[in-house]
Order: C-alpha cells, then sequence, then structure tokens
C-alpha cells in the first residue's frame, strides 16, 4: 500500500492505493500558505479517516505541477511517514518513452503520469483527457513514445474568467443545461460553458486522429471530466477513469522502488 499524492494547481489528490481496485482519493485545497506541518496534518486526516495505519504504507510517491510547494509537501511526507518520498520527473524508469518530444524536461509530471496509466492500462495508440485548472489532450501512440498534445484553459477556469470580468453576468452551476439554444442568460452561459467544453474535446480528438491518420482509444480524468463527457459527441468512444492518475503514479512507484522508500515508522 502507498500513499499517491498529485498536486495540481487547484486541487491536491491524497490517494492510498494498494492496487489498481483498491484506490482511496480524497482533495484537499493547494494554498501556498500552507505549512509543511498542515500538510501532514491534511494527509493523517486522510490516513486516519479511512482508518489507514502510517506503517501500513510501505512508500509514497508525489507529482506536482506547483514547484514552489514541492518540497514543502514531499517534507510533509517526511515528516508524518518517514520515509524519502519518490518525486516523478522525466529522468525517472517509466514505460513510455520521451525521445519525441522536443524538451521532455519540459513535460508537466502531471502529463507523464497520466499518459504512463494510459499506455500501460489501455490499448494504444492512446488520447488522455485530463479536464482540471487546465484541460490536457495528450498522446501516445502504439510503440509507447509520447507525442505530446494541446492544453487549453480549463471549463471552471473559463467559466470564472467569464464572470468575473462581466459584471451583469451571474454565477453559474454546473447543472445540466438542457437544450444548448436558451432563452436565459444563465441557461445560455450554462450551455455554452458545458456544450462549449464537450464540443472542444470532441473537435480536438478528431483533429489528433486526422493527424496519426488512425483511430484512438480515449481516456478521460479530472475533476470536470464527469461533467463534460456526457455531452461529447464521442461519449461512447470515451472511458472516464476518476482514478488514472492514481493508477499511473502507482505503477512509477512500482518501476522506480528502492529499499530507501520502505516504512520507517515506529
Amino acid at each position: 500500500m502507498i500513499l499517491a499524492i498529485d498536486m495540481g494547481n487547484s486541487n491536491i489528490k491524497i490517494g492510498v492505493v494498494k492496487d489498481i481496485d483498491n484506490v482511496i482519493e480524497e482533495r484537499v485545497s493547494t494554498a501556498h500558505y500552507k505549512s509543511s506541518l498542515e500538510y501532514g496534518q491534511d494527509i493523517l486526516a486522510v490516513l486516519n479517516f479511512h482508518s489507514v495505519h502510517v506503517c501500513e504504507i510501505e512508500g509514497a510517491i508525489l507529482s506536482s505541477v506547483v514547484p514552489a510547494l514541492t518540497g514543502v509537501v514531499a517534507t510533509a511526507i517526511r515528516k508524518v511517514l518517514r520515509l524519502e518520498p519518490i518525486i516523478v520527473s522525466c529522468s525517472m524508469k517509466m514505460d513510455i518513452g520521451l525521445h519525441k518530444f522536443q524538451y521532455p524536461k519540459g513535460i508537466g509530471p502531471d502529463l507523464i503520469v497520466g499518459m504512463e496509466a494510459a499506455y500501460y492500462y489501455y490499448p494504444t495508440p492512446c488520447i488522455s483527457v485530463n479536464m482540471g485548472t487546465a484541460t490536457t489532450v495528450t498522446v501516445v501512440d502504439s510503440d509507447g513514445e509520447y507525442l505530446g498534445g494541446a492544453i487549453l484553459p480549463g471549463m471552471k477556469t473559463s467559466l470564472n474568467a467569464l464572470t468575473q470580468n462581466a459584471a451583469m453576468l451571474p454565477e453559474i452551476s454546473l447543472e445540466d443545461p438542457g437544450r444548448l439554444i436558451s432563452q436565459n442568460t444563465e441557461r445560455m452561459i450554462r450551455g455554452g460553458i458545458m456544450y462549449g467544453n464537450a464540443a472542444q474535446i470532441d473537435g480536438l480528438v478528431e483533429r489528433v486522429e486526422e493527424e496519426l491518420g488512425t483511430t484512438c482509444h480515449i481516456v478521460a480524468t479530472g475533476g470536470m471530466a464527469r461533467f463534460v463527457v456526457p455531452y461529447c459527441k464521442n461519449t461512447k468512444r470515451i472511458v472516464r477513469d476518476d482514478a488514472l492518475l492514481m493508477k499511473g503514479l502507482m505503477r512509477l512507484y512500482e518501476l522506480n522502488k528502492t529499499d530507501s522508500n520502505s516504512c520507517k515508522a515506529d
């Protein structure tokens, strides 16, 4: 059983993974003001809530797209579990190859984790769509090579930008918009956001497949996926896997674990 942490710009996923069918995952807000002790308390709260003792955790792995907090959360892991976490990077062992990407050191750790899981657990070629603060559409080919992809503003990011910069527009909840053509402002915004993001995914998938000259398997994950995927024209082709990143972290841990990652807590 391992501790797997995926730190994003808005939320931090704290996971306890026994195997791909036994994944515990909770979220806390990403906060630059928090100390390592406070993040340690968040980790302990998740473990305690799910009745997991610290010495049941054999190792830890951390993926972070917030460099300023990577060391803080890594220190929190050391304080709580008394073990050294593996930090996801382009130089670690992985099943996928990065030889076709122009600047491997610039690949976000979250993209590495997502494509590792997509390649290892799903047929290829595969398109991975991660819908969070940003929406990323990334591709791995049949040889396991990461080909890159596209990054665009996430649904909630776009919605916040719209409502915060237009004084007369109301706050919008992510409910079923019904028809696309609506007769009141709130539903017009909701329809635009929901159907618009679904159309983005449909369009990007179509263009990726045109560039590759082949049909791809599609897997979607991230906090916004459950809102967007049902409105995609490709919805029957899209597999939604909310635990995709936890699975990827588990696989990368298995490939990179050493004796120094074993539990030392009392």
